[in-house]
């Protein structure tokens, strides 16, 4: 079998301007989120900066607190260590834990040992499950946080009382105390809790969120007059702010687990995140019915209808197909010029040896050509499309 000239093969590469508009929603929504990203970012970094912190006069800071305080002759003091902390317990003291979580199991305990028989007052601001049991044994946080933001006392507390509704909505607590005033309820379970301690005067108070104590919200409600109800019980107030960088934190081997340092209702976000994507999926796999032929318009092309199939297969890969397709459409033409039936068109048994008797070649040498394998590649089947070409255009010589 003779072949003509081989066709220069034409390129498959993807354009720049194909790449870039395949990819232009993806790389539009990776910017998107990513300045959603700094901008929150930006945003939280700004506005708690400072965040309970006595000195601090940012809208999350609390130092019209101190002062107000000061003014009623209570000194406050701030302290970053443990070892601080604990030196300062006295029972003319009150020591306020400012982030209790920060605290490891270990320094937990030892605060806890201290203030146990100071016979002064702990205040613990916004304790979770992770400290709450060992700071103050026998209250323990409930997992779901409340969704009020100011409260009543509802309870016999003198300090509560005279403070009337306060923004103490936050972490919700239980207990095993009996002599414990539960306050400011929340669903039958209280935000702010007083222990009385064993030893005579002193006492636990559990506050299950710091916004009373904010610079931007002492002005509401009876925040003011509940938050220095509380630390001004005593003359002198010792703030702890807790450090990541405490030495008494080192060496202990302690560690958190991955949702322990997570936020607070990340399992609510991820399941909300989770029934984003099922829906998206569905939106984006919607089927409108079966497909219905219609008349076009228009008249198209039969290249038109050709190059757009093509362009399809090559989006899919389906070089498979594509190749399946080339070789029954050339067998198509070829049997009429052979001699053979349509019907038998697609059979190498009828088709092949016609062909070779009207070539003068051998028949299994046309096999792999007409009824081969798939091409692996884009360039072997441009060079399957250019030796199908030169097939028929020989044929049709001869």
């Amino acid at each position: 079998m003779t072949t003509g000239a081989m066709p220069t093969p034409t390129s498959t590469a993807p354009t720049a301007r194909q790449v870039w508009t395949r990819t232009r929603g993806i790389t539009l929504a990776v910017v998107l989120i990513l300045a959603a990203a700094v901008a929150m970012a930006a945003v939280r970094s700004t506005a708690h900066h400072g965040e309970l912190d006595p000195r601090s006069a940012d809208p999350y800071g609390s130092r019209a607190v101190a002062a107000l305080l000061g003014e009623r002759g209570v000194s406050t003091r701030v302290v970053t260590t443990l070892g601080g902390a604990r030196a300062a317990t006295g029972p003319d003291t009150t020591l306020l834990v400012a982030e209790p979580d920060l605290l490891t199991h270990r320094q937990q305990t030892q605060l806890h040992t201290a203030t146990a028989a100071s016979g002064g007052r702990t205040v613990l601001v916004a304790a979770g499950s992770w400290s709450v049991e060992r700071l103050a044994p026998g209250v323990t946080a409930d997992p779901a946080t409340s969704d009020d933001t100011t409260l009543a006392p509802h309870c016999t507390l003198p300090e509560a009382r005279r403070a009337g509704t306060a923004a103490t909505g936050g972490l919700r607590y239980t207990t095993t105390h009996l002599d414990a005033d539960r306050c400011y309820p929340s669903e039958r379970l209280a935000t702010l809790l007083r222990i009385p301690a064993a030893s005579a005067g002193g006492d636990t108070v559990v506050l299950g969120a710091p916004d009373i104590l904010y610079n931007d919200r002492l002005d509401e409600q009876g925040n003011a007059s509940l938050a220095l109800q509380l630390l001004g019980s005593r003359p002198h107030l010792v703030w702890y702010l807790p450090s990541l960088s405490d030495a008494s934190a080192a060496g202990t081997g302690e560690q958190k687990s991955l949702f322990d340092l997570l936020p607070p209702g990340w399992l609510w976000a991820t399941l909300q995140l989770f029934i984003a994507a099922v829906l998206a999926a569905f939106w984006r796999a919607r089927r409108f019915g079966p497909l219905v032929a219609e008349e076009l318009p228009v008249a198209i092309r039969a290249s038109e209808t050709t190059e757009g199939r093509a362009r399809l297969y090559r989006r899919a890969k389906a070089r498979d197909r594509a190749a399946a397709a080339l070789r029954a459409a050339t067998r198509t033409r070829l049997a009429p010029l052979a001699g053979v039936p349509l019907t038998q068109a697609h059979t190498p048994e009828a088709l092949l040896p016609a062909l070779s008797t009207r070539l003068a070649g051998d028949a299994q040498a046309l096999h792999p050509l007409l009824f081969g394998p798939p091409p692996g590649d884009d360039a072997a089947l441009m060079a399957l499309t250019d030796q199908l070409d030169a097939l028929e255009r020989e044929v049709r010589r001869s």
